[in-house]
């Protein structure tokens, strides 16, 4: 637990970090599935 205690700042930092490629992993996965919609509709 001391690693927490002295180091929260790093904890936050990779708690956000996380949640930001999470959130920029499912931008890139609803793009490419908004994308293909487009091209059936364009058939």
């Amino acid at each position: 637990m001391e690693f927490f205690e002295s180091n929260q700042i790093f904890v936050v930092l990779v708690v956000v970090l996380t949640i930001w490629f999470g959130f920029i992993g499912y931008m890139v996965k609803l793009d490419l599935k908004i994308k293909k919609l487009e091209e059936q509709i364009k058939k």
